[in-house]
């Protein structure tokens, strides 16, 4: 994985050394995501960057990488697990590949396809094709979103990089805030692309390619999760286990130490218990997560299930008094907020792990594809819940609304009261309720003028469908993938998923309804799977997933801090009230109401308005 960069001039006189410097500024600016190379190259028109982390070919392969007959120039962030395949495939039509690096393919599989190449990757990959024949630059970004890719469009010219902090470190016109965007981020927790915080700036979407030349900006899809209805398997189990393995080995076939995440989970557990039984005689790591609350933390199981896998377990223990300096930083390096209050903990294992492995591979994905989450079965007993009498309804609600906050981690109580909102919804904007950082009743009382409900029409039989693919595409691609991303690449630690592997995704479009979600049973499908790897009481064990005890944390030793972020004058610069979001605090301390992922958005956000300041009256040091 690396940070890539570059600028071209499309209309207009170029100015190559300003150009030049740009980018060299840029490429700077990603350091932390690529320490072991650098470089830029570049022609009249064009210079591209890049900061190397090297994982495939570390001994060659610096990049950007130019076609000498055609000029054609390209630069990558990622791993194209194929490329062997993909060698061989150019081999038999002339065009020998000299580098031993994986992303060497590009520029010949460009020249044999020309836009299409793009889907003949596998892997997790943000890309960039010059092409001075034609005057024109191609971006793509992998089917999931795994790597990021941000672009802007200014008087002619086209600047693009990994990261937002990179793009406005190398222009010298500042981007202002996209009021609309950041305030739709209020309730989403993320930016879902093309939106970026900055306006003029925008993200590639997962799956998308966008080629862009004096005519304008083209932008298509080449691929969609799309599930579909085919023959029933044979031997579905068998089949599965034959590409989920693949997709291990694959991602694990790297020249540098590799090990997992290990929750204890499902998910890590079994992509954790494949990576042993790929490699059973390698000396294999794992690193999880622990908290000192109990019911927040899950090392007992995560040791449990290293132990009988042969893989030593590293624990990294999470203090309140982590957050604020890790917070600043992750923001300071991305260049935008992030509202997933385990973006920081992700950072602080990662920063562990890299002192061991350069490589680690996560469970991401398997929630989105298979059917994991509780709002599934959720989506159909609230079906049901709507039918009742308004008044009935009522009475339910009131009822709910009254119980005491607890600090505990996902309890009934917190479950049923979002259960009960948006009970006038269709099931797209429930789910979208359902997962909000900021409810839009928060947002009215914070003066945000709530974004939009995005809503669905479609037969009844599609809502699992519909609701994994809006997950996948949104949640999944934007929230917990920017949080691995850039929580890992601070620390030059390259995270892989083999959920969203080509292949395993491809299966997991095929599963019927009821191996995904039956009855109140989630990842039906995939449980079966990993009772081949793990003990029946791991794989069944209560769903809990990755959170942080920050409603008993923002009480007690992150309060002073909150109220400082909460306070700042920054925030009115985005039409938020501030009496209003201190009263949120307010209420949160006498338990009257458990606001901490509103409040935590909002410490978030305050913190990327005052990097955003400083930024722009001392460029260097945020840059440094």
């Amino acid at each position: 994985m690396c940070g890539i960069s570059g600028l071209v001039q499309l209309e207009g006189v170029a100015d190559t050394s300003a150009m030049r410097r740009s980018v060299e500024t840029m490429v700077k600016a990603l350091a932390h995501r690529g320490p072991d190379d650098s470089g830029v190259a570049g022609d009249g028109s064009a210079v591209f960057g890049m900061a190397r982390l090297a994982i495939r070919g570390c001994h060659d392969g610096r990049q950007p990488m130019v076609d000498a007959e055609t000029g054609v120039m390209m630069v990558c962030n990622g791993e194209i697990d194929n490329h062997a395949e993909l060698r061989g495939w150019l081999a038999e039509r002339g065009r020998a590949v000299e580098h031993a690096t994986d992303v060497a393919v590009i520029p010949g599989l460009y020249l044999e396809l020309g836009d299409g190449f793009v889907e003949r990757l596998v892997g997790a990959f943000a890309l960039a094709v010059w092409d001075p024949r034609r005057g024109r630059l191609l971006l793509a970004r992998d089917r999931a979103g795994e790597r990021p890719l941000f672009y802007a469009c200014r008087d002619g010219r086209v600047s693009f990089a990994s990261q937002a902090a990179a793009l406005v470190a190398g222009s010298p016109e500042p981007y202002p805030a996209d009021e609309a965007a950041v305030q739709a981020f209020l309730k989403a927790g993320y930016f879902e692309a093309p939106a970026s915080p900055f306006a003029g700036m925008r993200k590639v979407l997962p799956g998308e390619r966008i080629a862009i030349d004096v005519k304008g900006v083209e932008r298509s899809r080449y691929w969609r999760l799309n599930f579909t209805r085919g023959p029933a398997r044979k031997n579905p189990l068998d089949e599965f286990d034959a590409v989920f393995r693949e997709a291990v080995r694959r991602q694990s076939e790297v020249e540098v130490d590799f090990g997992a995440f290990l929750s204890g989970g499902v998910d890590s557990s079994l992509v954790t218990a494949v990576m042993r039984s790929v490699h059973p005689d390698r000396k294999l790591k794992a690193f999880g997560l622990r908290f000192s609350e109990s019911s927040y933390d899950e090392g007992v199981f995560a040791e449990r299930v290293a132990e009988s896998l042969g893989v030593d377990y590293t624990p990294i223990w999470v203090r309140p008094e982590d957050f604020p300096e890790t917070l600043a930083d992750l923001v300071r390096q991305s260049g935008e907020p992030l509202a997933d209050p385990a973006w920081v903990p992700t950072a602080l294992l990662a920063r562990r792990a890299s002192d061991e492995v350069r490589v680690a591979l996560v469970g991401e994905g398997a929630d989105e594809l298979f059917g994991g989450y509780p709002t599934y079965f959720g989506a159909r007993l609230a079906e049901r819940y709507s039918r009742l009498p308004g008044g009935l309804r009522a009475l339910i609600r009131k009822a709910v609304e009254a119980w005491p906050v607890s600090d505990k981690k996902v309890t009934v109580s917190f479950l049923l009261k979002r259960f009960v909102q948006g009970d006038e919804l269709d099931f797209l904007a429930r789910h979208v309720l359902w997962t909000s950082s900021i409810p839009p009743a928060l947002l009215r009382r914070l003066g945000v003028t709530p974004p939009e409900t995005p809503h669905v029409a479609g037969p009844q039989e599609t809502m699992l469908d519909r609701l994994q693919q809006h997950d996948l595409e949104t949640s999944l691609a934007e929230g917990l993938l920017t949080k691995a991303d850039r929580a890992s690449m601070r620390s030059a630690l390259e995270l892989r998923a083999p959920f969203l592997d080509k292949d395993v995704i491809e299966f997991a479009a095929t599963l019927p309804e009821r191996e995904r979600v039956q009855g109140l049973e989630t990842k039906v499908f995939l449980k079966r799977v990993a009772l081949r790897y793990l003990p029946k009481d791991i794989v069944y064990r209560k769903k809990r997933g990755l959170s942080v005890p920050l409603s008993a944390w923002l009480r007690g030793p992150l309060h002073d801090w909150a109220e400082a972020r909460i306070s700042s004058p920054r925030l009115e610069e985005l039409g938020i009230n501030r009496a209003a979001a201190l009263e949120l605090l307010r209420e949160h301390e006498r338990r009257s109401a458990d606001h901490a992922r509103a409040l935590w958005t909002l410490i978030v956000v305050s913190e990327w308005l005052e990097w955003k300041a400083g930024m722009e009256a001392h460029p260097a040091a945020f840059t440094a």
